[in-house]
């Protein structure tokens, strides 16, 4: 049963989404030390989440996987929203208080929220351009991948509103009466201590982080080609289906006779819990095969070891010499479907215009391609076929009788095969009239060939004077696509990635002599892959160049957006190695990758901003204690952003390979590799490239701001 699947991943999702929400709580805990803080932060989370999920119900979406895939991602954001806010109401409490300030608790807020307000909006705007190109996806990705962007969008234009809205209001009710403490814990304070010692090198020495951030960046570039990469995932059903085509001319009784004898060979399998069996095709069924195939459906047991079971049933399956098998699971088969009308990852469709030279060059495509590694269960997709009589008319002796072809093959078609003529209503029932030869006079091609057929001229002639009879294997249907006929050579991957296999097929089909109007197209996923990616690609582009603009706006400089931007590529390092530690790239990890590259470019957004508020509001003088105070401030922010992620995706990767997960989990794999990279970026190549380039007029070296004691930063 299909739903079975859907329910157990929907369950296992909800799982992991609850395990991230405590694992959340527990972080705030940890990183936050008043309980005030902690209640707005705790409040605002949910709140921006219901927020988003009203306005998908409202706009008739469901709740399924990627929708809730979606939330989690969204977490950190929303926990940034909710703590830079409310740092700001505390720091400018704080300061007002100390200051002997007058000013009531609303208006501190207001002015605080209003300084926060614009990096803010900047910075979701950001986030949220980030992952447009996912938006435009089509086909079967952008059904897989466009409600996880929707709901991600709307959680963080929601975080964004609570932020601006109800946090304000909870500040006034939990922080308007009584000292103000710090918002920060013992943790914070404790890594802050050891931090503060090894910003103040890194900054008067930047050289050992630039070319730390430069060798990573290298090492990703030499890594991405070795990854592999794969479009659909292998989804965790238990209900698998094998497809099995025999030798065409095989009987009934000879496929119902091998289709029993593997299914009780199956059955046998440990961890096969059920096996059923169907040959051939229903009159009103989907599939145009012959008698010489069937399909099997396999239940796996929820106890057994999936990996170990659908191994043991695929040595089973090929252990059968002379049938083609085929073990996949329900969802994938039904999806390669949607994609190239086949069922297999490779689809080598081939055009032309005559059947018989088209059957001749698939088999060429079939040998050159069989010599791949990784390639399986190969073959040339056979038209399914049956003994037909054809009719073949000399036009010169039909001329003569006053005969027409279509006339004469509709006389013997009326004598063979029957003509329905009318109907019959008795007892309630209707009958079909058809007229129909005597079984002697239809029995064999020589009675038939004696068959009188009635001229204009009224002088009756016997079939074997003017048409000749043959029995001919004929296809029951003709493919074609754009009016061209077509045959497909298709085969599965194993032992391979699929994208590697798929550039092969690529080169191998160079090689292939085609004739005159003859072609060869691959499809299959690999190609709706590739497609998925150049049109992911050319947003992307569009996308980046909104994120400088948008930079530039929120700096009011050029200079300091393209520091930010000359800076992501390292933050993606980290996303780079995880993809390549946990099998390869998939399109979930592409879109791991623009969430990543929004948490980056917010990251480096609020934290320039920082110091440009401190040097403009507060006067500090450009230089390192400038650069020092402002990652300061920003320091429990980011780390608190990157654990809140980290810990909303932790159960996705931990709780393995299960249904649900697939597509999320290489996702959760490259944020979370990515956090690491993109979090040493934020605190320690940031700060530094800011102290050397941000200086706007000219350029500031340390000697100018720290102690003669202190060497001067090397250019």
């Amino acid at each position: 049963r299909a739903a079975t699947f859907i329910e157990m991943a929907f369950d296992n999702l909800t799982t992991a989404l609850l395990l991230g929400g405590l694992l959340v709580v527990i972080v705030l805990g940890a990183f936050l030390a008043s309980w005030r803080t902690a209640v707005i932060s705790l409040i605002a989370i949910p709140m921006s989440l219901l927020a988003a999920a009203l306005v998908l119900y409202v706009r008739g979406a469901t709740l399924n996987t990627m929708v809730l895939a979606g939330f989690v991602i969204a977490v950190g954001a929303i926990v940034d929203d909710a703590i830079v806010a409310v740092d700001q109401v505390v720091r400018e409490l704080r300061r007002r208080r100390q200051e002997g300030s007058k000013d009531s608790t609303s208006s501190i807020i207001r002015d605080a929220l209003l300084d926060v307000g614009r990096p803010v909006l900047y910075a979701t705007l950001i986030v949220v351009l980030a992952v447009v190109p996912v938006l435009f996806m089509e086909g079967v990705s952008g059904a897989f991948f466009r409600p996880l962007a929707v709901s991600y969008v709307l959680a963080v234009l929601a975080s964004l509103v609570v932020a601006l809205t109800v946090t304000p209001a909870l500040a006034l009710m939990l922080l308007g009466n009584g000292a103000v403490q710090a918002s920060e814990g013992p943790l914070v304070r404790t890594v802050q201590r050891g931090y503060d010692a090894f910003l103040a090198r890194t900054i008067r020495a930047p050289r050992a982080a630039l070319v730390t951030a430069v060798g990573l960046v290298v090492v990703a570039m030499a890594v991405w080609p070795l990854l592999g990469q794969s479009y659909l995932p292998s989804f965790k059903e238990r209900h698998l289906l094998i497809d099995w085509v025999g030798q065409p001319g095989t009987s009934h009784p000879a496929m119902t006779r091998v289709m029993n004898q593997a299914a009780r060979e199956l059955r046998t399998v440990p961890g096969v819990s059920n096996v059923s069996a169907h040959l051939g095709r229903a009159i009103t069924g989907d599939q145009v095969v012959g008698i010489n195939a069937s399909q099997l459906w396999l239940t796996i047991d929820p106890k057994a070891n999936y990996e170990a079971t659908v191994a043991a049933v695929e040595r089973v399956v090929d252990g059968y010499p002379g049938l083609s098998g085929n073990v996949q699971t329900y969802l994938r088969d039904r999806m390669r479907e949607v994609l190239t009308g086949a069922d297999d990852a490779i689809v080598v469709r081939l055009y032309g215009p005559e059947r018989a030279t088209l059957q001749r060059t698939a088999e060429d495509v079939k040998q050159a391609l069989s010599k791949i590694n990784g390639i399986a269960a190969l073959k040339v997709e056979g038209q399914a076929e049956e003994a037909q009589i054809e009719v073949r008319v000399d036009l010169a002796a039909a001329e003569r009788y006053g005969l027409k072809p279509g006339d004469i093959r509709r006389q013997v078609a009326t004598v063979f095969a029957g003509l329905q003529v009318g109907t019959l209503f008795e007892q309630q029932k209707v009958f079909e009239v058809v007229v129909w030869g005597a079984p002697e006079v239809r029995s064999s091609l020589t009675s038939l060939h004696e068959l009188l057929l009635e001229t204009p001229k009224g002088k009756p002639v016997r079939l074997r004077e003017v048409a000749e009879l043959r029995i001919a294997p004929t296809p029951t249907v003709i493919h074609h696509e754009a009016l061209s006929p077509r045959v497909d050579v298709v085969a599965n991957v194993r032992g391979r990635d699929l994208g590697s296999v798929a550039r092969e097929v690529e080169h191998r089909l160079k090689s292939v002599k085609f004739p005159l109007e003859y072609r060869a197209e691959l499809l299959g996923e690999y190609a709706e892959r590739q497609a998925a990616q150049k049109r992911m690609l050319s947003f992307a582009i569009a996308a980046a160049v909104g994120i400088v603009l948008l930079l530039q706006a929120a700096f009011g400089s050029w200079r300091l957006a393209a520091l930010v931007v000359l800076t992501l590529p390292t933050a993606l390092v980290g996303g780079v190695l995880a993809a390549f530690a946990g099998g390869g790239i998939s399109l979930g990890s592409l879109v791991g990758f623009l969430a990543l590259l929004g948490i980056a470019a917010r990251n480096g957004i609020l934290l320039v901003n920082r110091y440009q508020e401190i040097q403009e509001h507060e006067g500090e003088a450009f230089g390192a204690r400038l650069v020092e105070r402002g990652t300061r401030e920003r320091l429990a922010p980011i780390l608190m952003t990157a654990a809140t992620t980290a810990a909303a995706l932790l159960p996705v990767v931990f709780l393995g390979d299960i249904a649900g997960l697939e597509i999320v989990r290489p996702m959760a794999l490259v944020i979370l590799g990515g956090l690491v990279t993109s979090t040493w970026l934020t605190l320690v190549v940031l700060p530094a490239l800011y102290l050397r380039f941000g200086a706007m007029g000219r350029r500031v070296t340390v000697a100018d701001t720290v102690p003669a004691a202190v060497s001067p930063l090397r250019a």
